[in-house]
């Protein structure tokens, strides 16, 4: 597939060594290119601005939406949007009550305003959601449509103090991840069959267009998904109960999440996950997931060669991440790659939450990892470890598309307590290569690092158990 993003090849990695041991690391260090990367991030955050929007409003209920949670009012926001880009776009007004509907629609210059009071609540039946083109677990198919959705549009918004409700539970969307915390028993229909297909749909070459889920298979949806979409806003709003990923943009650019609430503990519960993307602010926001808070991706295995888009210029900033498997998290789905990444600013805490940053690939997604800087975090508690980088995630290694990970850089991190400090698994023909740690405290860490094939770990005034950590330890 083609498109106005350019197309990446891969980069390899080669050379000896290094591994084993608490805090092993190589002689010597890395040069950064740019003496302060962070000016990068600025830059970043000054080109993502805001949508504008006209003055025009368009309030569901004119078009015959009803806040008694009941009334399906489907039909009511696709009136009230197309009316509202028909004028040549403004503000598509939810306001109090609870609106029952399915998916929604977003087309360009419509800001889709959910007022405090409001809640929008989306069906529990499958039958509500057409396919569309998407993206799932970073394979390309049509399956039931996200909640929200819009596709090669400009200029979009989903605003305001309201809630959107994706109604998920154990009895709904969530038992088909199979699993039997979630609701799934022996005999209900789950995904595991419906992902194996579409994975071999992809190795196989098969046509997107040929790719159809949707009614009579069982792979959720997405609750938000602007698809290769430019101008993107999500502000204010809180998102809960989703059946998986919340906020996933893909092949889009300058995407700006902004002051949002997620609290959603369902299976694949993933916060903000933008996939292909280029200039992609996180600010001010909340997340508290079942699964990685922001986890930045791009594409898996054959599709993620097929597509070929890299995510970069992610800037994610004054943000709290508490529950989920990963505070900020790259792959696993990140073929494509992944480049000049920026979080800084950040407050973590939680039991549940095993790491602060973690990458996770292994030798069928290939890609690469580069530019990734990290500052000024401030953790209470963790489950697993300060830094995951694990190249033997799910498939692992033995396949013939070696990652490249490099230029890992983590300065001012204070982490009060945690099993490890660093859990870094490359391969022997594969390293990590250049991670480097500056100012960083962890109070308590109580088990012995895992560090294996890793070329240019560097540290710089760092301090573990109350003990200093040499520059080269």
């Amino acid at each position: 597939m083609t498109g106005p993003w350019p197309r990446r090849r891969f980069l390899e990695v080669s050379g000896a060594v290094v591994g084993g041991g608490l805090l092993a690391s190589a002689l010597g260090g890395p040069a950064l290119a740019d003496p302060d990367p962070w000016r990068t991030a600025d830059r970043i955050r000054r080109r993502v601005r805001a949508p504008r929007f006209p003055h025009h409003r368009f309030r569901v209920t004119d078009f015959g939406a009803k806040g008694d949670g009941t009334t399906d009012c489907t039909r009511a926001f696709d009136a009230a949007i197309k009316a509202c880009a028909r004028r040549g776009g403004g503000h598509v007004v939810v306001p109090p009550g609870r609106y029952l509907t399915g998916p929604i629609r977003l087309r360009s210059h419509v800001d889709l305003h959910v007022e405090e009071g409001a809640t929008i609540a989306f069906s529990t039946d499958p039958a509500k959601y057409p396919p569309v083109y998407t993206r799932w677990q970073g394979i390309e198919c049509y399956n039931y449509s996200p909640f929200i959705y819009a596709y090669e549009a400009r200029n979009i918004a989903i605003t305001g103090k309201g809630t959107l409700d994706g109604q998920a539970s154990k009895t709904a969307w969530w038992p088909w991840s199979g699993s039997a915390n979630y609701g799934w028993k022996p005999g209900d229909p789950q995904q595991g069959p419906d992902w194996t297909l579409l994975q071999q749909w992809a190795d196989q070459g098969v046509p997107v267009a040929d790719r159809v889920l949707g009614a009579g298979h069982y792979l959720r949806p997405n609750m938000i998904q602007p698809y290769r979409c430019v101008n993107v806003l999500v502000e204010g709003v809180t998102i809960v109960n989703s059946p998986m990923w919340e906020i996933h943009p893909v092949l889009s650019r300058t995407v700006l999440v902004r002051d949002v609430t997620v609290d959603s503990h369902g299976p694949n519960n993933d916060g903000c996950d933008p996939e292909s993307c280029t200039d992609v602010v996180i600010t001010g926001s909340t997340f508290d997931t079942g699964d990685d808070c922001i986890a930045i991706k791009a594409g898996r295995n054959a599709d993620g060669r097929r597509v070929n888009v890299p995510s970069r210029n992610i800037l994610v900033e004054d943000c709290e991440l508490r529950d989920g498997h990963g505070g900020v998290t790259i792959g696993s789905e990140m073929t494509g790659g992944v480049s000049s990444v920026f979080a800084r600013n950040l407050r973590m805490t939680s039991p549940n939450l095993n790491s602060c940053l973690r990458l996770k690939t292994n030798s069928m997604r290939g890609g690469y990892i580069h530019d990734v800087h990290m500052k000024d975090v401030e953790v209470g508690q963790l489950a697993v470890a300060a830094i995951q980088i694990d190249f033997y995630y799910d498939e692992g290694p033995g396949h013939p598309y070696n990652p490249s990970v490099s230029e890992i850089h983590v300065e001012n991190l204070h982490v009060g307590t945690t099993k490890y400090v660093l859990d870094m698994r490359g391969y022997p023909d594969a390293p990590i290569k250049d991670v480097t740690l500056a100012h960083c405290r962890f109070d308590k860490a109580t088990d012995t690092d895992i560090v294996e094939n890793v070329q240019g770990l560097v540290f710089t005034d760092v301090t573990v158990n109350g003990s200093p950590v040499g520059a080269h330890a």
